[in-house]
């Protein structure tokens, strides 16, 4: 959500769940046509298991996937980050925050940490290639970097795929203007949490994820933005949008003005209210 300041109170809004982007990919890449020995002397085909990896996830939720897909010892694939020689830009410094593209991958008994995150961060840097993607994001001024950066801000806020440009134009015209983001995923990002909640306090943490006093991008990407957030990215939907607010599952209210704005995040809040006193009901009539 973005917003300017209000005063010290409570505000929320309703972060959405990673979606699941199939990407079957060629199994050569992995080396998934490992051929198994059989007691007659033939070789058949391993047929390969599949990792699913969501849009959204973070870095640490695909390491710890990797790691139970391949029954590794918890942080085997972090550590496989340092070795692994992933194609990455300079401005990643190493890390693969953005570019660990959410897709279904083949994984067989040779399958590795290092092979696994070089086919998502290749998969990825094709994904940023393509000539809409590519094309955008130079019209735009923008790296390929930080176009998967604004994606992946993009991932987070946008409840739907419908929303995605929209978000997009948001951040756009804030940028356009100077003004800081002020987007509570970074928030989330910056306190390794997803909560729909946010305090006037969390917006002051000391933090370069803080897009609430720092302008700009955040330095790194905050998740693992899909191909449709990339192309929102760099072909945002006209408007002269500068604040949304998800005032409930599927009502996601754009406002040119604060003032707008306003009203729909004190729908928000009456809505917000409403459910917590009578899941607060239900809850006492339980006992």
């Amino acid at each position: 959500m973005s917003h300017e300041y209000r005063p010290p109170q409570r505000r929320s809004r309703l972060t959405r769940r990673g979606r699941l982007a199939l990407f079957f990919g060629t199994l050569i890449a992995l080396g998934a046509a490992v051929l198994i020995p059989m007691l007659g002397g033939g070789e058949v085909p391993e047929k390969p298991r599949r990792l699913v990896i969501p849009e959204g996830w973070r870095a640490p939720q695909v390491y710890a996937a990797v790691d139970r897909e391949l029954k590794l010892p918890q942080g085997s694939t972090k550590t496989a980050v340092a070795t692994a020689g992933l194609d990455l830009p300079a401005e990643a410094k190493g890390n693969p925050e953005g570019y660990l593209f959410p897709a279904t991958y083949p994984v067989t008994s040779k399958s590795t940490p290092a092979a696994l995150l070089a086919y998502m961060v290749r998969t990825a840097n094709e994904k940023l290639a393509t000539k809409a993607v590519a094309d955008g994001g130079k019209a735009h001024g923008m790296t390929p970097y930080q176009t998967a950066t604004l994606a992946s801000v993009i991932e987070a806020e946008a409840e739907n795929r419908a929303d995605m440009g929209k978000v997009a134009r948001v951040v756009h015209n804030r940028l356009a203007k100077s003004m800081p983001l002020q987007m509570d995923s970074t928030i989330n990002y910056a306190l390794n949490r997803n909560t729909v909640d946010t305090t006037l306090s969390d917006t002051r943490i000391d933090s370069p994820f803080n897009t609430y006093e720092r302008q700009g991008l955040p330095p790194t990407p905050i998740d693992s933005p899909g191909l449709e957030a990339m192309a929102a990215a760099v072909a945002p939907t006209p408007g002269d949008w500068l604040f949304f607010v998800t005032v409930k599952p599927g009502d996601t209210r754009f406002s040119a003005t604060y003032e707008e704005h306003k009203k729909h995040v004190a729908d928000f809040n009456r809505i917000r209210a409403h459910a917590g006193s009578r899941a607060g009901q239900g809850a006492a009539a339980g006992k």
